[in-house]
């Protein structure tokens, strides 16, 4: 029986360090997944950036067309002014021309009328028996009487060849008048047709540059779309990430609890080449270098909440406190330039000033500051420059 609960317990020990190899590795893998979703989220910022550079260029570009607009339009209401203008006039123009059409061909026909009145009158003089003046004076009763009969005979004749004659001058100045009208509606039409000629250009001219400014519009709104969809994707990811690493969290509490119970309870007090020890017992879950667009200056060790942390060397802590997204930290000075710090504690166990030695306890694993979990960040600094910890480890 004994040897039955020895082997049983044997199984156990050696079997849950492959398991918690096996979560940490599937941490490692959620980890990797948030790592590239966090480099698909930067992508989207830079991305994110140049569509708005480019939509703010393009909305340049838009405003400066307005004012080519703006101005090609005025030139187009001023000329088509003049075009309204030049048109009225061209309309009375030939309404005066009809009329005076109309004016001559009635003095045509009126000089025709006179005309031959005129010849049928001289034609009847001679082919009638006019009486001659001495039958005028014979056969009337008194001198007056002959004056008027003879006045009668002449102002028929000078009437007739009056009507004629005025009516034949008029028609010659209906004529020249209406030959004046006709040039002047020539001249007129002419202008009219250059004023809609530059009038076609200039509308020409503005409806190039408004469907310039349309097909900016158009560039623009789909750059809209486009960062619209970005957002949209960004905001996804981040929410996929947020989801990720509250899984990776739960991993890493399974991973706690597996390597708390495989634990003999004691820190490891292996010296490396540089004389350094681990300050913590657990799998490292981030290294040293770039994460999520932005340098990771240490390691992340997963560890169980509370679970204490030994100094990697003898020093002096130069520093034992508060410290933004590290949350509590320790840094101590080991001398010629190099330190090294402890962060996310969830306490403190030294002061600064004071003196510690290789694998004291300094404080302990939390999840203070910016983390997603317990674990402890582990940097090492060289004149104040993180180093990647594991060339000293």
């Amino acid at each position: 029986m004994g040897r039955l609960l020895l082997t049983v317990v044997a199984a156990l020990v050696l079997s849950t360090p492959a398991w918690a190899d096996e979560m940490g590795d599937r941490k490692r893998a959620l980890d990797d997944r948030i790592a590239a979703l966090q480099g698909r989220i930067e992508g989207a910022n830079r991305k994110e950036a140049v569509l708005t550079d480019q939509i703010e260029a393009v909305t340049g570009k838009i405003r400066g067309l307005q004012d080519d607009v703006d101005q090609a339009q005025a030139r187009v209401s001023t000329l088509e002014g003049e075009l309204v203008v030049y048109k009225n006039r061209l309309a009375r123009l030939s309404q005066l021309l009809d009329l005076q059409t109309q004016k001559l061909n009635l003095l045509t026909r009126q000089h025709r009328v006179a005309e031959e009145r005129l010849n049928r009158r001289l034609v009847a003089i001679y082919q009638s028996d006019a009486p001659d003046t001495v039958e005028v004076v014979l056969t009337a009763t008194s001198l007056a009487e002959v004056l008027d009969q003879l006045d009668y005979m002449h102002d028929v004749g000078r009437q007739d060849l009056r009507i004629a004659t005025d009516v034949r001058r008029a028609k010659i100045a209906m004529r020249r008048t209406r030959a004046r009208t006709v040039t002047t509606r020539k001249q007129v039409a002419a202008t009219t047709a250059a004023v809609e000629v530059r009038v076609d250009e200039q509308r020409a001219v503005r409806d190039r540059l408004v469907a310039d400014q349309n097909a900016l519009a158009s560039a623009r709104a789909d750059r809209h779309r486009s960062l619209v969809a970005v957002r949209s994707q960004e905001a996804t990811d981040r929410k996929h990430v947020e989801n990720l690493q509250a899984e990776s969290a739960q991993l890493m509490a399974r991973i706690q609890a597996a390597q708390a119970r495989s634990s003999t309870g004691g820190t490891p007090t292996v010296r490396s080449s540089s004389g350094f020890i681990w300050p913590a017992s657990g799998v490292v879950t981030s290294g040293f270098g770039w994460r999520w667009g932005r340098m990771h200056e240490g390691l992340d060790i997963a560890a169980s909440y509370g679970a204490p942390i030994s100094a990697a060397s003898s020093g002096t802590v130069i520093y034992a406190g508060w410290m933004g997204g590290y949350g509590n930290l320790v840094v101590i000075d080991h001398g010629g330039g190099l330190a090294t710090a402890y962060g996310h504690q969830s306490s403190i166990a030294v002061s600064s000033g004071s003196q510690v030695s290789q694998g004291q306890t300094i404080g302990y694993v939390g999840s203070t500051g910016h983390s997603t979990g317990p674990h402890l960040h582990f940097e090492v600094r060289v004149n104040g420059s993180a180093v990647d910890p594991m060339g000293y480890l």
